[in-house]
């Protein structure tokens, strides 16, 4: 506020009344000096300041002149507006709060209230308090480390009697035992859960120890992350780490051979498993094999036939009517001349088709790096992971809380999200990748006995698509359990355990066992 002299008066300054765009001039008399110090804090009579009202402190007496803008004159017409609010602006004390520089605002000193954040929940687990997986782990938990990957595993012995509530479904356990150790695997977003109604019961038959691990980002095997130039010699979340741990955990089990059982993707790791080591699988088990998907494959092997024939009798009418003709034989010259030409353009563009995927390889991976795609995960999750597993039953109305439970437990891990997206490049990456024929082209090889065993409802892997996994692969067995859906070993466990007894039995057990069997 400057000051200013008007006759013997000094101006003060002047209040700016925003509410009603005029402005008042404070004017004190010369015989009342105001130091520097002075201040307006406290009116006498704040209800009788209008157009030319005395302002009183005490250190000052003046009067309030206004001068109106005169674009809002017709506000000050009304007396009684300007004068109720000059008085309400100038009898109202600042508020507690309120700073010198900027009235209304808050000074350094005080202390906002912490804002309220909303609570995250991803199908209904709080992720605000994410633990290790250590600290998840059950009485019975163990884990073993590879490649500085802490894999969570259970092992079942057949000397464990704690659990029998299915000791009645194996008929004439105790006259043979097998004697070969079993490995279970998992498939897509499922844990050593999955296999825990029948461990008991397959260590019983078998006669030897049964382990499940839970391969990573899934259960509760240690989460890392993971780039291309990583310095590690194995990604952890690939195809090929799964495979070694595999091997790994054979050897840990101290046997020569043991069983594989594999569930739905888990069966992959089960068929590389026995390519990279066939000496060390005794026999497979596969369970609703989600190896290949042969609607696309059958269709092309049935135009690659027909085309392969044709083109066959078309060499052999050729071979008898071309010498006869020199015509002929330029025509033959220049079409080979044109199938050379366009084998060339074939080539170019699958060429730029790899380049292509390639490129479009790493958007992908790229976008699923982002912190977008963990939100997307989360989202996912929440809405349809417990729908998908209600939906992986035939009768969704038997899946328990229990069930629920064993599911969404992983779920409580630290960096959970980061691991699925992590698997799902190791996926890509595998699927892109060059080197090594599929296993799913593989099939015929497999020499080993094999069970393959599926619902009659299954739908995420339908049961005919077990079926041509059955055929291709020589003598293997196929079994269908009804009203059973995408997790036998879960929905239909009596049955599962009695169907893998049969065919453990048939390939490994006595000759009159074999006979009964039979």
């Amino acid at each position: 506020m400057g000051v200013g002299t008007r006759g013997s008066s000094f101006c003060l300054g002047k209040i700016y009344c925003s509410r009603f765009y005029g402005e008042a001039t404070i004017w004190t008399n010369s015989q009342q000096r105001m130091g520097a110090g002075g201040s307006i804090a406290r009116l006498a009579s704040p209800a009788s300041v209008g157009a030319h009202g005395t302002l009183q402190s005490g250190q000052c007496r003046g009067s309030i002149q206004f001068r109106s803008d005169p674009s809002a004159s017709h506000l000050l017409r009304s007396a009684a507006f300007s004068r109720g609010l000059c008085a309400r602006r100038l009898a109202a004390p600042p508020p507690a709060f309120a700073s010198a520089e900027f009235p209304g605002s808050v000074p350094d000193g005080a202390e906002m209230p912490p804002p309220r954040r909303r609570r995250r929940s991803v199908a209904g687990i709080d992720q605000d308090g994410l633990l290790d997986p250590d600290a998840l782990a059950d009485p019975d938990s163990s884990f073993y480390e590879i490649n500085g990957i802490r894999l969570h595993h259970k092992v079942c012995t057949h000397e464990d009697s704690s659990d029998q509530s299915l000791d009645l479904v194996i008929s004439n356990a105790d006259q043979s035992i097998i004697g070969l150790p079993i490995v279970l695997l998992h498939g897509f977003g499922a844990s050593i859960f999955s296999w825990s109604r029948i461990m008991r019961p397959l260590a019983r038959i078998a006669g030897a120890k049964v382990l499940a691990f839970d391969r990573p980002a899934f259960g509760l095997t240690s989460r890392t992350s993971w780039s291309g130039d990583d310095t590690k010699t194995l990604n952890p979340y690939s195809m090929a780490f799964s495979v070694m741990a595999t091997l790994a955990f054979i050897d840990q089990l101290g046997a020569e051979k043991t069983i594989l059982v594999g569930h739905s993707s888990g069966c992959l790791v089960a068929v590389d498993a026995y390519f990279e080591a066939p000496e060390r699988v005794a026999a497979l088990v596969l369970v609703a094999p989600a190896i290949f998907a042969p609607v696309f494959r059958r269709k092309s092997v049935q135009e690659n036939g027909v085309g392969e024939q044709e083109g066959q009798k078309q060499k052999d009418s050729n071979g008898v009517n071309l010498p006869t003709n020199p015509l002929n034989r330029i025509l033959g010259e220049f079409l080979e001349l044109c199938m050379w030409i366009a084998g060339l353009v074939v080539n170019m563009i699958r060429a730029i088709g790899r380049m292509f995927r390639s490129l479009y390889s790493r958007a992908v991976v790229a976008i699923l790096r982002s912190s977008v795609a963990v939100m997307l995960v989360r989202l996912i999750m929440d809405k349809y992971g417990i729908l998908a597993v209600r939906n992986a039953w035939y009768d969704p109305s038997k899946v328990t809380d229990h069930v629920i439970q064993g599911y969404t437990k992983p779920l409580r891990s630290r960096g959970w999200e980061m691991a699925l997206l992590e698997y799902t490049i190791a996926m890509i990456t595998d699927s892109t990748s060059t080197s090594g024929v599929p296993a799913s082209q593989r099939l015929s090889e497999i020499s080993c006995p094999v069970l393959v065993v599926t619902g009659d409802t299954d739908r995420l892997v339908p049961s005919w698509i077990s079926e041509r996994v059955a055929r291709s692969i020589p003598g293997a067995t196929f079994e269908v359990i009804k009203n059973c859906g995408h997790l036998p070993q879960e929905e239909r466990a009596e049955e599962f355990v009695c169907v893998v007894e049969r065919f453990l039995r048939r390939a490994f057990g006595t000759p009159n066992e074999q006979e009964q069997v039979f």
